[in-house]
Parts: C-alpha cells; sequence; structure tokens
C-alpha cells in the first residue's frame, strides 16, 4: 500500500472508530438504565402488599396530587415498615436524578411529610449528590463525545473557559444549585460535557441544594395544605436563595481582588 493511500484511509479508519465508539456508550447507557429499572421494580415488587385501591397511588409523583396521595399511603405503612419506605424514597431519588427524569421537587416534598426535618435533609441533599454525580457520569460516557464529534471549536471554548476558572468551581456549583438561572438536570449534562471536574461538582452538588431542599421540606411538612409545588416558593424565599447565592461568590470575589493586590505589589518590588 503506498503512503498516499494508507493516509487516505487514516482519517476514515478514526471515523469508524469514533462511530464505534460512541454506539458502544450509547448501548452502555442503555443498559445501565435497564439495570436501574430493574432494581426500581424490585423495590415496588417486594413493597408490603397493597390494598386494591392504594396500587393506584403507588408510583412517582409528578403533581402535587401524586404526593400527597403517596404521602398519605406510605404514612401508613412507614412505621411497621420504616426501612422498606426509606429505601423506596432513596433508590426513587436517585433513579429520578440519575436520568434526568422530573419529579424529584415532590420527592423532597414528600421527604418533609414523611421524615424529620434534619433526616429529609440529609436524605435529599445526598440522593441529590448521588443522582447528580451518577447524571454526570453517564454525560460524561456519552454527552462529551457527541459535543467534541459534532461541535469540537464550541467544546474545547468552553473547556478553556472551565480551565481557567478550575479553583473556583465549587464556590460556582454551589451558585448554580441554589439559583434557579439553570435547571438541575441541565447542570447535571452540561458539567462533565465542558470539563467540570467531578469532586467540585458533587459537593458543589450536596451543599448548594440545600437551601432550595430547606424550603421544600419546610413546605412538605404541611404537605395537605399545598395546593402546587410553587406553593413551596415564595418573594421572601427567593431572595432569601439569591443572598445565599451571592455569598457563595464572595470568596471567589477576595481571592481574585487579593490575586490582583499580590500581582500589583510584585510588580511594584520587582
Amino acid at each position: 500500500m503506498s503512503t498516499t493511500t494508507r493516509r487516505n484511509s487514516l482519517p476514515n479508519l478514526i471515523n469508524i472508530g469514533n462511530e464505534t465508539s460512541t454506539r458502544n456508550a450509547i448501548l452502555t447507557v442503555g443498559l445501565i438504565f435497564l439495570a436501574s429499572l430493574t432494581v426500581l421494580l424490585y423495590i415496588y415488587t417486594n413493597f408490603p402488599e397493597l390494598e386494591e385501591n392504594e396500587k393506584k397511588h403507588m408510583k412517582v409523583p409528578l403533581h402535587i396530587d401524586d404526593a400527597k396521595n403517596l404521602g398519605k399511603l406510605l404514612e401508613r405503612y412507614k412505621d411497621l415498615y420504616y426501612v422498606e419506605v426509606i429505601a423506596g424514597v432513596f433508590i426513587t431519588f436517585i433513579f429520578l436524578q440519575t436520568f434526568a427524569i422530573p419529579g424529584s421537587i415532590f420527592l423532597s416534598i414528600l421527604s418533609g411529610f414523611l421524615f424529620p426535618f434534619y433526616l429529609a435533609l440529609v436524605l435529599v441533599c445526598t440522593c441529590s449528590a448521588i443522582g447528580a454525580s451518577l447524571c454526570y457520569l453517564l454525560s460524561s460516557l456519552l454527552g462529551r463525545k457527541l459535543l467534541f464529534k459534532y461541535f469540537p471549536d464550541r467544546a474545547n471554548q468552553w473547556a478553556q473557559t472551565v480551565k481557567e476558572h478550575k479553583d473556583n468551581l465549587f464556590n460556582y456549583i454551589l451558585f448554580l444549585r441554589m439559583t434557579p438561572l439553570l435547571p438541575n438536570w441541565f447542570i447535571n449534562l452540561a458539567s462533565p460535557v465542558i470539563g467540570v471536574p467531578i469532586a467540585p461538582f458533587t459537593l458543589g452538588t450536596f451543599f448548594g441544594v440545600a437551601p432550595p431542599s430547606f424550603l421544600a421540606i419546610q413546605a412538605g411538612q404541611t404537605l395537605n395544605k399545598l395546593t402546587s409545588s410553587s406553593d413551596t416558593w415564595s418573594w421572601s424565599s427567593m431572595i432569601v436563595l439569591c443572598i445565599f447565592a451571592l455569598l457563595s461568590l464572595v470568596p471567589v470575589y477576595f481571592k481574585n481582588l487579593f490575586n490582583r493586590l499580590f500581582k500589583r505589589l510584585r510588580l511594584k518590588f520587582d
């Protein structure tokens, strides 16, 4: 084979390799979803036997009425089957977060209804961090490949921006989790694609979801009085969240300020 022929065939081999890698990633994500769904179904089928009129309420809550009915159902079984109930909430919450499926806000409210406040807060923050991290890993497996395949220039630009702010990523994740600027599922999917390391992502998620979860859990304590998930929010609570979010960026501001002052002093004495 001539040198020219080998050079022409090299890009084709690379493209074939990339397509195979992408197909394998899609297949892997599909298998992980099926395995997770099997675990969820196992939890459901092994729950204590329900009465016929109760079975229709045993589902992932997609609106506040679903949460109310599920809350009443689990409340009746909680005393006798406490471990099963908390395990069911734990696994379901992580499943929804992992695959960016709506409904986790209602599980946060439900946790406030079923469990003591601080247990519910730790449960929600832990589930959010684990589920978001698993979603991050799935996105890094597939999403990063797709972005660099179809938008290589933009991907490299975003990666460079993340690299420039690598020392403050924990604070930025805190800020994004506390504010409604971007939905959580988008943060989970986009973070690995643009090169955010998993350590600040996971820690930032655990602590960043605490303030909004605080409000949801508090609202869950009066679940029967809620008419929609928007009842968990008010202008005063939004202002408090914005204050916490801005406070999370204060260390970044002072760090940049001190760095600039240090550079000026060094230039002056040099």
